[in-house]
């Protein structure tokens, strides 16, 4: 077994033309990025429509994100984040310019769940 060890923060570039995406981790189903945006946004009319699941959360910076039906966007910080389903439409609409915005991104198969904070999947077999 190969262990990795390396600060997301300390490690993420500090500018850039256009946004660096790096694989930190990839398995069945299952895919872990680490997004840095310089104030970088979707195109316009561009909408991300995407097969896998997506969690993702600001670590630093700030941005904005539009859901697909909602009337305003989102808008997220350190700490901020958002499980996104399966074909949930989406779109970055500001990064801060001013620093670095950097994004943890979870990719999941539709399959897998998310539990939200404090709560725990419970096994029904184990309760009989």
């Amino acid at each position: 077994m190969t262990l990795s060890a390396f600060n997301l923060l300390a490690t993420a570039p500090t500018s850039g033309e256009a946004e660096a995406i790096d694989k930190i981790g990839l398995g069945r189903g299952i895919r872990m990025e680490r997004i840095v945006s310089f104030g970088q946004a979707s195109p316009d009319g561009f909408w991300c429509d995407q097969d896998m699941a997506e969690w993702v959360m600001v670590l630093s910076g700030r941005a904005r994100l539009s859901i697909a039906g909602e009337e305003t966007d989102r808008v997220l910080g350190p700490g901020d984040a958002l499980f996104l389903p399966a074909h949930c439409r989406h779109r970055v609409t500001w990064t801060d310019p001013s620093s670095p915005t950097i994004w943890l991104a979870l990719f999941v198969d539709t399959d897998l769940n998310p539990v939200a904070a404090g709560a725990m999947l419970v096994d029904d077999d184990a309760k009989s």
